[in-house]
């Protein structure tokens, strides 16, 4: 599995994770000709390899006509919509603003469609952003963690006046995020890079277990005393095969500890909208947190083939979701109850064989255990090296479970 790793122990801006993805090898003229499908003003981008404080980075010069005009998420949305982008690029690229306009929203207190973007709206933020999603598709990456977020410290001058490092959006932006500060001065984690990064990884902490394939440096515009402003990105391979969704991450927490749980459960029914827009909405549902979210087919009125929404969450996440279903879909009305959820407790163990460690998940009742599955991916990755079938590998994982 391709994996991407963000060493940020001098933060992360847009340019500075765009410099990086090029010197770990992206094609600069390919990556370039691809930005310029957005349809907007002319600019430039620049891949230049320059010192910072020793080592050799790639800073990524975006330049750009003098705008006035700040964007709402809308405008944004339409100018990458409007691309001849891939469809996995442009989801990806708007969700990142979604985030950023999210935490925008929350910051100031308004609504999403009120969020004036500012800096991060500018056609320069835009540029890094689909950029980014350009080239992480370009590299073929599967899976990004990223370490603790070095935040740097003191005060920063914005549109709407002056706040302490890191400022409220990317604050709210990094929430979950392990971050800290040193005696480094300035704002070292910009909006855009926290978007982007917050977006896109699934873990954040040491790096993972991996084989490392190479090693970059993009680099930002702040210059210190023997201080590197720099975005390290270690690009590799893992030879686990498992990938923690967004859904298992960020829902860890919410997994069950006892067997009882009052939850609501969010239903409506669609007739009327794209297959495209229902698997967005279903992973815009698990971002924001639910606990589950499935489609069922029904029929409706006049004989029409439809889709039934349901999403399943805790209390405090019911008017972001119904929100989502506002916005999201062609919905003029959901239906709310509460439900009680029994769970098994579950937890997952590593179980040895002969061709290494497998992730079994188990479920317990009354202490014994009466549900154990194997890790799909990592058995199918041994059945595919080791030439025996599926069911025989996950045979003998459980086997070995119950010795």
């Amino acid at each position: 599995m391709k994996i991407l790793y963000f060493d940020c122990f001098a933060g992360a801006s847009g340019n500075m994770i765009l410099g990086a993805l090029v010197a770990l090898g992206v094609d600069e003229k390919e990556l370039v000709a691809q930005i310029k499908l957005l349809d907007v003003a002319e600019f430039e981008i620049e891949f230049k390899t320059i010192d910072k404080s020793g080592i050799a980075a790639v800073h990524a010069d975006v330049r750009i006509p003098n705008e006035k005009a700040h964007r709402h998420l809308q405008d944004i949305e339409k100018i990458i919509n409007d691309s001849r982008f891939s469809g996995s690029v442009k989801a990806r690229a708007i969700r990142i603003f979604t985030r950023l306009a999210e935490a925008e929203a929350k910051v100031h207190g308004i609504e999403i469609e009120k969020v004036h973007f500012h800096e991060v709206g500018a056609l320069d933020a835009i540029v890094d952003v689909v950029g980014a999603c350009v080239a992480f598709e370009m590299l073929g990456i599967e899976r990004f963690v990223c370490s603790k977020i070095h935040v740097g410290s003191g005060f920063v001058k914005m549109a709407h006046g002056k706040f302490p490092v890191p400022p409220p959006a990317v604050a709210e932006l990094l929430q979950n995020a392990p971050i800290y500060s040193t005696e480094i001065e300035g704002e070292l984690i910009t909006p855009t890079g926290a978007a982007i990064i917050a977006t896109v990884c699934e873990e954040f902490g040491r790096i993972p277990e991996m084989t490392i394939e190479k090693t970059a440096y993009g680099a930002g515009t702040r210059e210190y005393q023997d201080f590197p402003n720099v975005l390290r990105l270690l690009l590799g391979e893992t030879e686990n095969q498992l990938r923690i969704t967004n859904y298992e991450l960020r829902n860890e927490d919410q997994k069950p500890k006892n067997e009882n749980q009052n939850l609501i459960l969010i239903e409506t029914n669609i007739d009327d909208l794209s297959p495209q827009i229902l698997g967005y909405v279903m992973e815009r549902a698990f971002e924001i947190g639910c606990l589950d979210c499935w489609f069922t087919p029904i029929q409706m009125k006049k004989n029409r083939p439809a889709t039934m929404i349901s999403i399943l969450c805790k209390q405090d996440k019911k008017e972001i979701l119904t929100e989502l279903l506002y916005t999201e879909t062609s919905t003029l009305g959901v239906r709310i109850s509460e439900v009680e959820r029994n769970c098994l407790p579950r937890e997952t163990v590593k179980v040895e064989t002969e061709f290494g460690a497998v992730d079994v998940k188990t479920a317990k009742f009354k202490g014994k255990i009466v549900n154990a599955k194997p890790e799909y991916e990592q058995i199918r990755q041994i059945a595919l090296q080791s030439k025996k079938s599926l069911r025989e590998i996950e045979r003998e994982v459980l086997e070995n479970l119950n010795k």
